[in-house]
């Protein structure tokens, strides 16, 4: 038999940005849902070296689920994508189990077939109930509906920048080694700007920076960050429901090169106790008819009045959602006061330990960044949650509330108790999916010990949600 594949597609990286670039245009334009979806199914058509579509959707806790469809199946199906629910943690129950995915035609991209396969592109999906609604477990469909209504009720442009940071780690599968080598090796101990220009970890970011390229992202920077082989590659602010796909895309294709390159890339908050962890800074911003409203030039900080409700709003709602913003046992060794952690309820120009930040920024660039932020956490939920609250969440009466002495909790059981107790979060996700999430949250938990002492242990890892796997939750 032969072992040679029909010619399939591989473009050029320079023709990949070009294509995926058109396709963020007709995205920030706002082209109609039909013309994008005509456009898109005519591109599948006389595409001829695609083989297979891979639809994107991701779970509760912010897992990523990929699906291939046959090209040719999905063209005369699309509208029928149906798979088993109860397969996906913290989605439906065996006896509801079917649900349908949705294409969402302007999240379309054309990627590098070195590392997503040849004759292959990505496309996310939104999950659909039985009903045909919005499945209130998906929230990228709810942090779209909310986007969407805001745009047609107000005008209001949700707009999101995320600065993710990640350790790489020598070796494949590291992180489910874990539990076996009880460490994990740097690659790289330069810190922060600094490595050889050809070093392992300048490598990755490199390769990384030149996929997310090809891929549209509009790249900003990249460097190693503060701790031995830690890395951030930053790309331009998006739209927030795009923002929230790039964040999947960058994990996703990170994860993929290091493994090609024999290494591992990690999310987790704090991987390794007694240097830097790795946070999420999330900037946000809301444009009306492309005006900036967080701007005010004779504002404190030149931050709007509407900015500051919207921070105000925020740390009101601190407690309620450190659990969304911090959702793993690990992440909580990451708000220790020793390494400019982010752990205080209250709002600072300069103070990096402070849950909120208002950066220097103009006119276009003004924002507010929540540094609280876990490199683990769902980017949907966050987003959502985060500009949720800081649109129509209702102020504190707290003396000082920009200042006061408050701090997030230091492990996540008591972060939990937050969550399951408040009524803004049940109000913003509804009851069924706050206990959902909770019991997510608790099932890890407790597989963990609470007083996390001074270095990582296994369970923290093994349980981890993004390298969950069902061997290792049946072992225990």
């Amino acid at each position: 038999m032969s072992t040679e594949f029909r010619n399939f597609l591989a473009l050029p990286y320079e023709e990949l940005e070009e294509r995926n670039l058109k396709i963020k245009a007709d995205r920030l334009a706002r082209v109609s849902i039909d013309e994008l979806r005509e456009k898109r199914l005519k591109d599948l058509t006389d595409e001829k070296h695609i083989k297979a579509v891979t639809v994107l959707f991701s779970d509760l806790e912010g897992r990523l689920h990929l699906l291939d469809y046959d090209k040719k199946f999905l063209l005369g199906s699309y509208e029928n994508l149906t798979f088993d629910g109860s397969s996906i943690r913290g989605f439906t129950a065996q006896k509801e189990s079917d649900l349908r995915l949705g294409i969402d035609w302007g999240a379309f991209y054309w990627v590098p077939a070195d590392v997503f396969g040849t004759g292959k592109v990505l496309v996310f999906g939104n999950v659909i109930d039985k009903d045909g609604s919005a499945y209130a477990g998906d929230l990228r469909g709810v942090l779209k509906g909310y986007s969407d209504k805001l745009y047609k009720e107000k005008g209001y442009t949700l707009n999101a920048a995320n600065e993710i940071e990640g350790f790489l780690f020598a070796g494949k599968d590291a992180e489910k080694n874990f539990h076996l080598t009880g460490k994990f090796e740097y690659v790289n101990t330069g810190g922060y700007y600094h490595s050889l220009p050809l070093d392992p970890l300048r490598q990755f970011i490199d390769t990384s920076a030149e996929v997310q390229r090809a891929m549209g992202f509009q790249n900003e920077k990249d460097h190693p960050e503060v701790a031995p082989s830690q890395f951030e590659i930053n790309y331009g602010y998006g739209e927030v429901v795009a923002a929230a796909d790039q964040i999947q895309l960058y994990k996703l294709l990170t994860r993929q090169l290091a493994n090609n390159l024999g290494y591992t890339a990690s999310f987790l908050p704090k991987p390794v106790v007694g240097v830097n962890g790795s946070g999420m800074h999330t900037n946000l911003s809301v444009s009306h008819n492309k005006t900036n409203l967080m701007w005010d030039e004779k504002g404190e900080e030149k931050l709007s009045q509407f900015g500051w409700d919207f921070v105000d709003r925020i740390l009101s709602r601190a407690l309620d959602l450190c659990l969304v913003l911090n959702p793993s046992v690990n992440a909580y060794r990451r708000l220790d006061p020793h390494f400019e952690a982010p752990n205080q309820i209250k709002a600072s120009a300069t103070d990096r330990g402070s849950m909120v930040r208002v950066p220097i920024g103009n006119s276009k660039s003004m924002r507010v960044e929540v540094r609280s932020v876990a490199p683990d956490a769902n980017p949907y939920l966050t987003l959502y949650s985060i500009f949720k609250t800081g649109l129509d969440g209702a102020k504190a009466e707290i003396k000082n509330l920009r200042q006061a002495n408050r701090y997030l909790p230091d492990n996540i059981q008591q972060a939990i108790e937050d969550f399951k107790k408040s009524k803004w979060i049940a109000e913003i996700l509804g009851a069924d999916v706050q206990g959902r999430f909770a019991d997510l949250k608790q099932a890890a938990a407790d597989r963990c010990p609470k007083a996390l002492g001074t270095f990582v242990k296994a369970p923290e890892v093994q349980y981890h949600h993004e390298v969950y796997n069902q061997a290792l939750w049946n072992l225990f």
